[in-house]
Protein backbone atom coordinates (compact mmCIF):
# COMPACT_ATOMS: atom_id res chain seq x y z
CA UNK A 1 0.00 0.00 0.00
CA UNK A 2 1.32 2.98 -0.94
CA UNK A 3 0.20 5.87 1.71
CA UNK A 4 2.53 9.06 2.14
CA UNK A 5 4.22 9.56 5.24
CA UNK A 6 5.39 13.16 4.72
CA UNK A 7 4.46 16.29 2.30
CA UNK A 8 5.53 19.45 1.83
CA UNK A 9 4.73 22.65 -0.57
CA UNK A 10 7.20 24.44 -3.14
CA UNK A 11 6.91 26.85 -5.97
CA UNK A 12 8.81 27.98 -8.65
CA UNK A 13 8.77 29.71 -12.26
CA UNK A 14 10.70 29.30 -15.02
CA UNK A 15 11.60 31.54 -18.05
CA UNK A 16 12.77 29.91 -21.60
CA UNK A 17 12.03 30.57 -25.64
CA UNK A 18 10.42 27.15 -25.67
CA UNK A 19 7.49 26.15 -23.52
CA UNK A 20 8.57 22.15 -22.30
CA UNK A 21 12.05 24.15 -21.11
CA UNK A 22 10.21 26.70 -19.39
CA UNK A 23 8.33 24.25 -17.50
CA UNK A 24 12.00 22.58 -16.67
CA UNK A 25 13.43 25.58 -15.29
CA UNK A 26 10.17 26.27 -13.05
CA UNK A 27 10.40 22.67 -11.81
CA UNK A 28 14.62 23.23 -11.19
CA UNK A 29 13.24 26.16 -9.48
CA UNK A 30 10.95 24.25 -7.12
CA UNK A 31 13.50 21.59 -6.71
CA UNK A 32 11.87 18.58 -8.17
CA UNK A 33 13.36 18.66 -11.89
CA UNK A 34 15.41 15.61 -11.06
CA UNK A 35 12.45 13.83 -10.01
CA UNK A 36 10.02 11.47 -11.78
CA UNK A 37 6.45 12.96 -11.04
CA UNK A 38 3.17 11.27 -11.01
CA UNK A 39 0.28 14.03 -10.89
CA UNK A 40 -2.50 12.72 -8.05
CA UNK A 41 -5.38 14.25 -7.61
CA UNK A 42 -6.51 16.10 -4.27
CA UNK A 43 -6.03 14.06 -0.46
CA UNK A 44 -3.64 14.71 1.72
CA UNK A 45 -3.09 11.32 3.26
CA UNK A 46 -4.29 10.78 7.38
CA UNK A 47 -1.54 11.26 8.91
CA UNK A 48 0.96 12.23 6.91
CA UNK A 49 3.10 15.01 8.48
CA UNK A 50 3.52 18.78 6.88
CA UNK A 51 7.15 19.03 6.63
CA UNK A 52 9.28 22.07 5.49
CA UNK A 53 10.51 21.86 1.80
CA UNK A 54 14.14 21.81 2.92
CA UNK A 55 13.18 18.74 5.11
CA UNK A 56 11.09 17.26 2.38
CA UNK A 57 14.01 17.68 -0.24
CA UNK A 58 16.81 15.89 1.64
CA UNK A 59 14.69 13.09 1.31
CA UNK A 60 14.79 13.25 -2.48
CA UNK A 61 16.77 10.72 -4.21
CA UNK A 62 17.79 11.54 -8.02
CA UNK A 63 15.07 9.69 -10.37
CA UNK A 64 12.80 8.65 -7.48
CA UNK A 65 8.99 8.57 -8.54
CA UNK A 66 7.91 10.97 -6.86
CA UNK A 67 3.86 11.49 -6.32
CA UNK A 68 2.42 15.21 -6.54
CA UNK A 69 -0.70 17.30 -6.61
CA UNK A 70 0.41 20.31 -9.54
CA UNK A 71 -0.94 23.38 -10.60
CA UNK A 72 0.82 25.03 -13.71
CA UNK A 73 0.09 27.90 -15.78
CA UNK A 74 1.98 29.02 -19.03
CA UNK A 75 1.65 32.32 -21.10
CA UNK A 76 3.61 33.94 -24.14
CA UNK A 77 1.72 36.68 -23.81
CA UNK A 78 3.75 39.45 -22.53
CA UNK A 79 2.85 41.72 -19.27
CA UNK A 80 -0.18 38.62 -18.76
CA UNK A 81 -0.12 38.04 -15.23
CA UNK A 82 -0.48 34.14 -14.26
CA UNK A 83 -0.17 32.30 -11.43
CA UNK A 84 -0.27 28.89 -9.88
CA UNK A 85 -1.75 28.06 -6.27
CA UNK A 86 -1.85 24.92 -4.35
CA UNK A 87 -4.67 25.30 -1.05
CA UNK A 88 -4.71 23.21 1.58
CA UNK A 89 -7.05 21.93 4.51
CA UNK A 90 -6.03 19.23 7.72
CA UNK A 91 -8.71 18.07 9.51
CA UNK A 92 -8.10 18.13 13.76
CA UNK A 93 -8.50 14.46 13.66
CA UNK A 94 -5.42 13.78 12.15
CA UNK A 95 -6.90 9.74 11.25
CA UNK A 96 -8.99 11.54 8.59
CA UNK A 97 -7.93 12.94 5.17
CA UNK A 98 -7.58 16.43 4.54
CA UNK A 99 -7.83 18.40 0.74
CA UNK A 100 -5.09 19.87 -1.53
CA UNK A 101 -6.76 22.60 -3.94
CA UNK A 102 -5.26 23.06 -7.42
CA UNK A 103 -5.65 26.44 -9.06
CA UNK A 104 -4.53 28.51 -11.98
CA UNK A 105 -4.86 32.57 -12.28
CA UNK A 106 -5.28 34.63 -15.15
CA UNK A 107 -4.69 38.53 -14.29
CA UNK A 108 -4.77 36.70 -10.46
CA UNK A 109 -2.16 38.54 -7.86
CA UNK A 110 -0.64 35.95 -5.73
CA UNK A 111 -2.59 36.52 -2.80
CA UNK A 112 -6.08 36.67 -4.36
CA UNK A 113 -4.96 33.07 -5.73
CA UNK A 114 -3.76 31.88 -3.12
CA UNK A 115 -6.64 32.56 -0.54
CA UNK A 116 -8.93 31.08 -3.36
CA UNK A 117 -7.11 27.71 -3.47
CA UNK A 118 -6.95 28.13 0.32
CA UNK A 119 -10.91 28.37 0.62
CA UNK A 120 -11.25 25.88 -2.05
CA UNK A 121 -9.71 23.17 -0.25
CA UNK A 122 -11.02 24.55 2.99
CA UNK A 123 -14.55 24.35 1.36
CA UNK A 124 -14.00 20.51 0.29
CA UNK A 125 -12.99 19.61 4.04
CA UNK A 126 -15.67 21.08 5.34
CA UNK A 127 -18.15 19.34 3.39
CA UNK A 128 -17.01 16.18 4.25
CA UNK A 129 -16.63 17.11 8.02
CA UNK A 130 -20.64 18.33 7.53
CA UNK A 131 -19.61 21.92 8.60
CA UNK A 132 -22.07 24.36 6.98
CA UNK A 133 -21.38 26.99 5.32
CA UNK A 134 -22.42 29.81 2.66
CA UNK A 135 -20.33 29.46 0.41
CA UNK A 136 -20.79 33.61 -0.85
CA UNK A 137 -19.16 34.40 2.07
CA UNK A 138 -15.75 35.73 2.08
CA UNK A 139 -12.54 33.83 2.93
CA UNK A 140 -12.10 35.53 5.87
CA UNK A 141 -16.03 35.13 7.39
CA UNK A 142 -15.49 30.91 6.57
CA UNK A 143 -12.63 30.57 8.33
CA UNK A 144 -14.24 31.69 11.52
CA UNK A 145 -16.38 29.36 10.88
CA UNK A 146 -13.87 26.86 10.18
CA UNK A 147 -11.92 27.58 13.72
CA UNK A 148 -15.04 27.85 15.56
CA UNK A 149 -16.61 23.93 14.71
CA UNK A 150 -12.60 22.51 15.97
CA UNK A 151 -13.18 20.46 13.15
CA UNK A 152 -10.00 21.39 10.92
CA UNK A 153 -6.70 22.54 12.25
CA UNK A 154 -4.98 23.82 9.13
CA UNK A 155 -5.59 26.03 5.95
CA UNK A 156 -2.59 27.31 4.14
CA UNK A 157 -1.64 27.64 0.68
CA UNK A 158 1.39 28.26 -1.92
CA UNK A 159 1.34 30.43 -4.98
CA UNK A 160 3.67 31.63 -7.43
CA UNK A 161 2.68 33.98 -9.67
CA UNK A 162 4.93 36.12 -12.20
CA UNK A 163 4.06 38.48 -15.62
CA UNK A 164 4.57 37.13 -19.05
CA UNK A 165 8.25 38.44 -20.25
CA UNK A 166 8.27 41.06 -22.64
CA UNK A 167 10.10 39.47 -25.39
CA UNK A 168 7.74 36.37 -26.00
CA UNK A 169 8.96 34.17 -23.97
CA UNK A 170 7.33 31.17 -22.26
CA UNK A 171 6.96 31.60 -18.44
CA UNK A 172 5.45 28.81 -16.71
CA UNK A 173 4.23 28.56 -12.91
CA UNK A 174 4.29 26.09 -10.34
CA UNK A 175 2.66 24.97 -7.21
CA UNK A 176 2.99 21.79 -5.87
CA UNK A 177 2.29 19.41 -2.81
CA UNK A 178 5.35 16.85 -2.98
CA UNK A 179 4.19 13.47 -1.49
CA UNK A 180 6.94 11.04 0.23
CA UNK A 181 6.82 7.59 1.51
CA UNK A 182 9.30 6.08 4.02
CA UNK A 183 11.11 3.82 1.68
CA UNK A 184 12.88 1.88 3.85
CA UNK A 185 9.26 0.71 4.87
CA UNK A 186 8.48 -0.46 1.40
CA UNK A 187 11.22 -1.98 0.72
CA UNK A 188 11.38 -4.15 3.70
CA UNK A 189 7.54 -4.85 2.85
CA UNK A 190 8.47 -6.31 -0.73
CA UNK A 191 11.35 -8.76 0.61
CA UNK A 192 9.04 -10.04 3.25
CA UNK A 193 6.33 -10.58 0.38
CA UNK A 194 5.41 -14.03 -1.29
CA UNK A 195 7.74 -16.06 -2.49
CA UNK A 196 11.15 -14.65 -0.43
Amino acid sequence: MLVPKYVYLTRGKGVHTEKLASFEWALREAGVAGQNLVHVSSIFPPKAKLISRQKGQAMLEPGQILFCTMAKNQTNEPHRLISSSIGLALPSDRSLHGYLSEHKGYGQSAKVAGEYAEDLAAEMLASTLGIEIDVDQSWDEKRQVFRMSDKIVKTTEITQSAYGPTDGKWLTTVAAAIMIMEWQEVENANLSGPGK
